[in-house]
């Protein structure tokens, strides 16, 4: 079995996003839906909205907080994935965002969570 704790730490930051999006009345949809473009952390569903969202988890601010790993690239990537998704859904949603939670995970320390709306906005 091959064991990545980088893939363990971002599976657990996921549920970690899960969790936060569900205390916060979304209805978690999807998780890691992926196709040749990339993949989407969460789908989520609130008030009629769907909500794609980027997880990114740190545990140090070494290299900077956790959202500035979302980059001009990843952002090109996120935006074909969502597209694809909407041309491949049999019934697409009509009204959708793509939205990012940013986690600092430390060590014995409770995490912080960073919600940004609309990262693909504009």
């Amino acid at each position: 079995m091959n064991f990545d704790p980088r893939k363990k730490f971002g599976s657990r930051g996921e549920d970690r996003a899960a969790a936060f999006f569900s205390a916060r009345g979304f209805k978690v949809v999807a998780r890691n839906w992926s196709c040749r473009w990339g993949e989407i952390d969460l789908i989520c569903e609130k008030d009629g909205v769907t909500h794609f969202i980027e997880v990114k988890t740190r545990h140090t601010t070494e290299y900077g907080n956790p959202e500035e790993a979302i980059t001009p690239t990843k952002l090109t990537h996120l935006r074909r994935t969502v597209e694809f998704y909407l041309m491949t859904e049999p019934a697409p949603p009509v009204r959708y965002q793509v939205d990012a939670l940013a986690i600092l995970a430390v060590p014995n320390k409770k995490p912080e969570y960073y919600y940004i709306e609309n990262i693909l906005e504009g």
